[in-house]
């Protein structure tokens, strides 16, 4: 355990910093507003939990590993975002949302975690790179999962609430449009930086 101050601060690194999930789930809070967001981000949570399986359990670089297999995940993942990025950008004003599209859902949040390339490797970093319990991997890694969803939990909720805060300041509906596009451009370029390096 003498690994747990560590492993609980580059957790909070790299749960905690801008990237496509955190990025969305502000994006979200600030075109959709908080209560409508939490759905989307118990999704992604839930996603998240799922790629702390797939990581612990060595299923991931087995599939990383085969023949073919990252172009299309690259691909599929690229798709996703720029789908994501597109609903966020032209999600409704918040005075508009009673006839406007609806906030992404549960299913689309886990849809997001399991497409998203920096989950995977922040994962693969906190799972490989540190050890709680040597003696039994299995409780090594169920630990290291319950430490991080209970990071990530207030970690997700502060990005959602600072998106709707900064949507509630800019009530006007060209500043909430420029607000959306900025997000959805936000979550592009976090994109493009995961994929590059």
């Amino acid at each position: 355990m003498q690994d747990l101050p560590a492993f609980l601060l580059a957790g909070l690194a790299l749960v905690g910093s801008p990237g496509p999930a955190t990025l969305s789930i502000a994006a979200t809070g600030a075109a959709f507003g908080q209560r409508r967001g939490l759905a989307y981000m118990a999704g992604i949570l839930a996603g998240l939990a799922v790629v702390m399986a797939i990581t612990a359990g060595g299923i991931g670089a087995a599939l990383w590993a085969a023949p073919g297999a990252a172009p299309v995940v690259t691909v599929a993942a690229a798709a996703y975002f720029v789908w994501l990025a597109w609903r966020i950008a032209t999600a409704p004003t918040l005075g508009d949302l009673g006839a406007g599209r609806r906030p992404p859902t549960f299913v689309a949040g886990i849809v997001l975690s399991l497409l998203n390339p920096k989950g995977y490797a922040a994962m693969a970093a906190l799972f490989s790179g540190f050890t709680l319990n040597a003696a039994h991997p299995v409780l090594d890694a169920a630990l290291k999962s319950v430490l991080l969803l209970a990071l990530l939990v207030p970690v997700d909720l502060a990005w959602l609430y600072a998106g709707a805060a900064l949507t509630r300041h800019f009530r006007d509906p060209w500043r909430n449009r420029a607000i959306n596009i900025g997000f959805a451009v936000l979550l592009l370029a976090s994109l493009t930086a995961t994929l590059l390096f």
